[in-house]
């Protein structure tokens, strides 16, 4: 169906008549010491656009508009995106360019490099039935790639092939992984819950924030590649935790490396912020997004551009932004919901930033409830 036809259904059938509540589907930590409940949310059809809507977001040069909607995901991956919780990872090889995403309930799905086709791969039936709360890539010293998918409900860290083929999954940590950390030891002798939110390659390491649990430390993983394929928690190295001050925690939800340097930028999202630690766990600088913005992540193109996905905006009365920064300045605002029209993005949970030729594109995922889009630069 043509977004033109589907700007005119939606007008017509007005969103009153074709939402419903999904309060009930979804629970989220917006940090547990903040003590918030998941919003009243709705949802209109997948793909349904208000006619209403200006049809072009952002500002200057990066200006947007819809490419695509919930309709260009295979029907098995429809019938699911209202449950969608996860993030993308961009294969960004010379040559390759795809991009990986989950939906709980369909599994792994793979965005082809000119975004015009999205298969839905055969992912192994344990992480297709879980959900995957964000994708990265990473590439062992062969240069096998790899992807890493942190099952936040679960308390589990997956390990896959590029086809979705389950290569390791890693179990919470237990007591007998002795911690040098007291505060971490501690944590998980007491039987304290684990619930990763991203994970990040560096090194031979993961690097894994667990922001949904009061823990909220940035636990490490070593990886081993040889003969055969093993991933065991790293007792040395620990950092961050719950917090106000600087280099602490609200909820550490995403963790990043840029592209260009040895760096981890993790995501405070209640504190408005992102924090940049060594390999080593040392606090290196602060970068601030705007109050009130609860950024989710940030994805790198290079070391200019990157895009930060917010799960609510500073004006609450509106849907949430996606920032476009040129280094650490913020030069267009794109907002979905009510610049693109796309109701269901109340909360941007992920987004990914390509350039194609000349133009830039943004991949979004909503939440609460789920959506999908891709956007085009204008």
């Amino acid at each position: 169906m043509s977004l033109s036809r589907r700007r005119m259904m939606y007008g017509l059938m007005g969103l009153a008549g074709m939402t419903r509540s999904v309060t009930s589907l979804h629970a989220h930590h917006h940090g547990a010491s903040s003590g918030r409940q998941a919003p009243q949310a709705f949802i209109a059809p997948p793909g349904a656009v208000d006619e209403k809507a200006p049809g072009v977001t952002g500002e200057g040069n990066l200006k947007f508009k819809l490419l695509y909607t919930a309709d260009h995901l295979p029907p098995e991956a429809q019938k699911v995106l209202v449950k969608a919780h996860g993030g993308f990872a961009v294969d960004r090889r010379h040559g390759k360019e795809e991009t990986y995403f989950a939906l709980p309930g369909a599994g792994i799905l793979r965005i082809s490099a000119d975004l015009k086709t999205i298969d839905l791969l055969d992912t192994t039936e344990e992480m297709r039935s879980v959900n995957l709360h964000d994708t990265n890539i990473w590439y062992a010293k062969d240069g096998t790639p790899f992807l890493v998918l942190p099952a936040n409900g679960e308390g589990r860290i997956y390990t896959s092939t590029l086809d979705g083929k389950m290569v390791h999954r890693l179990d919470a940590p237990t007591p007998a992984v002795n911690f040098k950390s007291e505060e971490v030891q501690n944590y998980f002798v007491n039987k304290g819950n684990f619930a990763p939110t991203a994970v990040e390659f560096l090194e031979g390491k993961y690097y894994v924030t667990d922001g949904y649990c009061k823990l909220d430390t940035v636990l490490t993983a070593m990886i081993s590649t040889g003969e055969k394929f093993e991933v065991s928690w790293n007792a040395d190295l620990a950092f961050g935790g719950r917090g106000d001050a600087i280099g602490k925690f609200g909820t550490g939800h995403g963790i990043t490396k840029p592209p260009w340097t040895a760096r981890l930028d993790v995501a405070d999202r209640p504190h408005n912020r992102f924090e940049r630690f060594s390999p080593e766990g040392q606090y290196l600088s602060l970068m601030e997004t705007p109050k009130g913005s609860l950024p989710c992540d940030i994805n790198y193109l290079d070391h200019k551009y990157s895009v930060v996905p917010a799960l609510e905006g500073p004006d609450k009365k509106k849907g949430a932004p996606i920032y476009v920064l040129e280094g650490e300045k913020i030069v267009s605002t794109v907002m979905i919901k009510d610049d693109l029209g796309l109701p269901n993005f109340t909360h941007v949970h992920n987004a990914a930033i390509r350039k194609i030729g000349h133009k830039f594109y943004i991949m979004a995922l909503a939440w609460n409830p789920g959506d999908f889009a891709i956007l085009e630069q204008v």
